[in-house]
């Protein structure tokens, strides 16, 4: 009943926004993406007039796409409403995951948090060996002589890979430019866009991070003891969890795990 009464001076709000998980786009199973996320987003900058929103990650990352869609979001409403956004990292926020962490005006980890990997990645399987073994030919026909590039079901290209290399070292600059933009000068002077990734207190060391910290005291510490916490979080609703959508979730689930798995996590 304290909110009601006027002459009471509630404490200043901060908005907890967890993004957990892989980021891909809409129908991937729990996966972060902007269609999902834009309407939690919304309602927590707007919802009680938060005085600071923290973002609480734990993502390994993913599509490009959606990790510059979501960190947009982030930084237009911060602008929009003039709050200050912290980011805190729990066991990683690496490529995708760490460009949402740049999002924010300063980034906490725990001394366990790995962040970093600034580069990008396209993993696939090559069947051609495989199906030519059991006697299937592979039919495609194009309008186009790249519409068929880097068909698993066909000998790997040469003019495919460089041309996917090209692709590749495009979206890894707008990567740099968006890191850079960000953190300015408190980034070190060494290459830090290898793909590489740090732990705690080295990623502070070279700027990525700026200290150790973790959400409920460095919030005190920054807006007193009274500070108040609104959480948010995508819920899925029970149906979700049930038939065509259950296997898609324990498919996600598993390449979700592969992901985890290159950091050690």
């Amino acid at each position: 009943m304290r909110r009601f009464i006027p002459f009471l001076k509630s404490g200043p709000l901060v908005a907890v926004i967890r993004l957990q998980g892989m980021i891909a786009s809409g129908g991937r199973g729990a996966a972060l993406n902007d269609a999902g996320m834009a309407p939690l987003i919304e309602r927590a900058f707007r919802k009680g007039k938060p005085s600071a929103i923290a973002l609480v990650i734990n993502s390994p990352g993913g599509s490009p796409a959606q990790s510059s869609l979501i960190a947009a979001r982030i930084r237009r409403l911060a602008e929009e409403h003039k709050v200050p956004v912290h980011a805190f990292v729990e066991d990683v926020a690496a490529s995708g995951g760490y460009w949402l962490a740049v999002a924010a005006d300063d980034i906490w980890v725990d001394r366990n948090s790995i962040v970093g990997s600034i580069g990008v990645i396209s993993a696939s399987f090559g069947f051609d060996e495989f199906i030519a073994r059991h006697g299937v030919s592979r039919r495609v026909y194009t309008a186009g002589k790249s519409k068929s590039m880097l068909d698993p079901f066909q000998p790997e290209k040469d003019e495919d890979i460089t041309r996917l290399k090209d692709l590749q070292e495009q979206i890894h600059a707008t990567f740099i430019d968006h890191v850079r933009d960000r953190r300015g000068d408190r980034l070190a002077d060494e290459d830090l866009f290898t793909g590489d990734i740090w732990v705690g207190d080295k990623a502070r060391e070279v700027g990525l991070v700026d200290g150790i910290g973790h959400v409920v005291p460095k919030m005190k510490e920054l807006y007193g003891d009274k500070v108040r916490f609104a959480a948010y979080q995508v819920r899925r609703p029970l149906l979700s969890r049930l038939g065509a959508a259950a296997i898609d979730q324990a498919v996600h689930a598993v390449e979700e795990r592969a992901v985890y798995a290159r950091f050690g996590l």
